[in-house]
């Protein structure tokens, strides 16, 4: 028997990964997809973005919106100037190693739709391992999520979700704001432009300390 935690579990886990695939780019076998993920999903923001694509979606509107020169921005490190890439895409790698996570979806992995579907990711690996008994694997993968999203997703989702709002492209906007209700606003207040180099928080010294969570490989993990 499955049991009701394990359940809601892995419908947060078809949620995330319907929100991860609308976002991405309309390729390959992307249409059927969201299409069975939606008949799955109870969410109906979701439902409607789902029908929206059959109606809208095409690879050049992903491309004139999200490309060069789009009004939209899919990649965390335009959301997070006063942070260097490099730091910021080293944490993000660090994520993924640890839990041997390798994205189906072909983009950067600071693309929005990459990120997101590493948190289905992550809600699997939870339902497993209460699937299992084992708590302590299931409160690690949980609190991968928390600090992923106070790290990394939280810059996105409502840049994101403004950028789309007045597209006129329902299926984004609808994804957009499906991302922005589990996510809420960005954890970090962004200092006032005026150089442009890269600009530290007073405490950005104890970011990278702060996405410490599994192992020794992630950044900032304490020695011992």
């Amino acid at each position: 028997m499955v049991n009701e935690q394990t359940l809601n579990l892995l419908s947060a886990a078809a949620e995330w990964r319907l929100i991860s695939l609308l976002l991405a780019c309309p390729r390959g076998d992307w249409r059927p997809q969201i299409a069975a993920l939606a008949d799955e999903v109870r969410d109906e923001p979701l439902r409607r973005a789902a029908a929206a694509m059959a109606l809208e979606a095409s690879e050049g509107l992903y491309h004139t919106t999200f490309g060069p020169g789009g009004p939209a921005a899919p990649r965390e490190v335009s959301h997070r100037e006063y942070v260097v890439p490099g730091q910021s895409l080293a944490e993000l790698l660090a994520y993924y190693e640890v839990f041997a996570f390798h994205s189906a979806i072909d983009e950067p992995p600071d693309h929005v739709a990459v990120e997101v579907d590493f948190m289905a990711y992550l809600c699997v690996k939870q339902a497993y391992a209460v699937s299992r008994g084992d708590q302590e694997q299931s409160d690690v993968a949980a609190d991968a999520a928390r600090r992923f999203v106070d790290d990394h997703l939280a810059s996105i989702a409502e840049p994101l979700a403004k950028s789309l709002a007045g597209s006129g492209i329902a299926y984004l906007r609808l994804a957009a704001d499906s991302l922005l209700r589990r996510v809420g606003p960005p954890r970090y207040v962004v200092p006032a432009t005026g150089s442009a180099l890269p600009v530290l928080l007073p405490d950005e010294s104890s970011f990278a300390c702060d996405a410490a969570i599994a192992d020794d490989r992630l950044p900032g993990k304490p020695s011992r």
